[in-house]
């Protein structure tokens, strides 16, 4: 399965999170060793099992439209 990533070059530093999978971020120092951190965290992410608990909920939240970095309120 694919999913999509951003990734991009910070000083020193490679930097990268996947849009589609909240939560899976690294930082390395090669673009290689980014992509390989980000796969790792996609499959630990994938791996990891949520219990369903009584009285939890799922909900959907409203957030206000943003103009680039502004949030119109």
């Amino acid at each position: 399965m694919k999913y999509r990533a951003i990734i991009k070059k910070s000083d020193d530093w490679w930097i990268g999170w996947l849009i589609d999978l909240p939560g899976v971020n690294a930082q390395e120092k090669t673009k290689q060793k980014l992509i390989e951190s980000l796969k790792s965290g996609a499959i630990e992410m994938l791996l990891t099992e949520v219990p369903f608990e009584p009285d939890t909920q799922m909900t959907t939240i409203e957030v206000p439209e943003t103009v680039w970095g502004e949030a119109i309120i």
